[in-house]
């Protein structure tokens, strides 16, 4: 299975719940901030990036996972990746979005302003890494989810999927 996650930029929620879905964030109850600032593509990506679907690792059963930026286009943009994956040779039924943005907070809002809009990256930065340590709570919750939603796709249906043991 292909999970996405996804939000505005692609560049602060989905990158910490792709931490948490890959046990590289272990924050008890909390990352640090030292943590969310060191995560792959965290407050990085451009806006020329929305649409670009980018490789984070692949977890405990197999599943790969990846984070994506789709702007104000949620439909079109997962429409396109469903169907270029398709046209890949993939089945898009294997492919599972889950939406980030319900974990945004004002200080990533801002952050992500000044950081990637402004270009005042060492503020930005921090501030939507602030943010973002105030939603790990959330996001945790939304990484449960769909672990628990990527488990009961496994008992229904465990010829189509690939069990990794490393």
């Amino acid at each position: 299975m292909l999970i996405i996650y996804a939000c505005y930029g692609g560049t602060h929620t989905s990158p910490v719940a792709a931490a948490i879905h890959l046990g590289r964030l272990k924050g008890d109850p909390l990352a640090s901030l030292e943590e969310i600032l060191n995560i792959q593509y965290f407050d990085t990506l451009l806006t020329a990036d929305r649409g670009r679907v980018f490789p984070v690792g692949t977890d405990e059963f197999g599943n790969q996972v990846f984070i994506l930026g789709r702007g104000n286009h949620q439909q079109p943009i997962m429409q396109a990746v469903r169907s270029g994956y398709m046209l890949a040779g993939g089945d898009p039924r294997q492919i599972m979005f889950v939406n980030t943005l319900k974990g945004v907070n004002w200080q990533m809002r801002v952050g992500g302003f000044l950081s990637r809009r402004l270009g005042l990256v060492s503020v930005g930065r921090w501030i939507a890494a602030i943010g973002a340590r105030r939603a790990y709570p959330k996001l945790a919750e939304i990484v449960a989810q769909t672990k628990a939603q990527c488990a009961i796709a496994r008992s229904r249906h465990p010829a189509s999927f690939s069990f990794h043991q490393e």
